[in-house]
């Protein structure tokens, strides 16, 4: 395997703990709704529903447009609730960029390798609420570049996304990009699609099952260094 040159990071999940904002940002919806308290149950539910859009978004089923709303329709009727989804979805995201929380000390992780190897974000999520993330965490700062669907044109995994930013990744071959990432639905079937070298970030050792080649799996994404050989 040749050199590592580029490392593309997913954010929600890999660089930072999405689901700490999640909670965050929902319970603050039900605080100012007055729906009650969130609990464990209502929190589950959710994300259950939350996923099942994004994986459609992923497969190029439906808009983000359409998907941010119509994941809160969907909850707001299991909870037995009237309101105004798109308002809900507005409160949520208002909120979700709030909290910043590191995973594995990804900020220290990326700092230290900056100058030592290129490093990019690649993202799927909402181009207003990633760009507030990326700019509170001070992540926009380290990366040498910024790709987030909205801006592409094109979401992961589909090949297209890559193809559309290859040019802005200087002279650098696939089998020479690392994208790191935790999810088996987006970050890893890009790198299947692109020839990528893929890591997938599994701090939890979660069991999984695909039917495409992983290359890396690490629990702590300071492996990453010893990765590309920067340790």
């Amino acid at each position: 395997m040749k050199k590592i040159k580029a490392i593309l990071y997913d954010v929600d999940g890999t660089l930072l703990d999405f689901e700490t904002q999640e909670e965050v940002a929902l319970s603050y919806c039900f605080k100012k709704y007055n729906l009650g308290e969130l609990s464990a149950e209502k929190l589950e539910l959710y994300k259950r529903i939350n996923l099942g859009y994004w994986e459609m978004f992923e497969k190029n089923l439906i808009t983000k447009e359409k998907l941010v709303v119509k994941r809160f329709e969907d909850y707001l009727e299991a909870l037995g609730v009237k309101l105004n989804a798109e308002e809900v979805n507005d409160t949520y995201f208002s909120k979700l960029g709030d909290t910043i929380v590191f995973k594995d000390n990804s900020y220290e992780l990326v700092k230290s390798l900056k100058g030592k190897i290129k490093q990019y974000v690649v993202t799927n999520g909402a181009i207003r609420v990633q760009k507030t993330k990326l700019a509170k965490s001070g992540f926009d700062k380290l990366m040498d570049d910024v790709f987030i669907s909205d801006e592409v044109g094109y979401q992961k995994p589909r090949k297209e996304f890559f193809d559309a930013i290859k040019h802005r990744l200087g002279d650098v071959a696939n089998d020479e990009i690392l994208i790191v990432g935790d999810s088996l639905t987006s970050d890893m079937p890009l790198a299947d699609n692109c020839n990528l070298i893929s890591c997938f970030y599994n701090p939890k050792k979660k069991d999984y099952k695909v039917d495409f080649k992983i290359d890396y799996e690490i629990s702590d994404l300071n492996e990453v260094k010893k990765i590309c050989q920067l340790d």
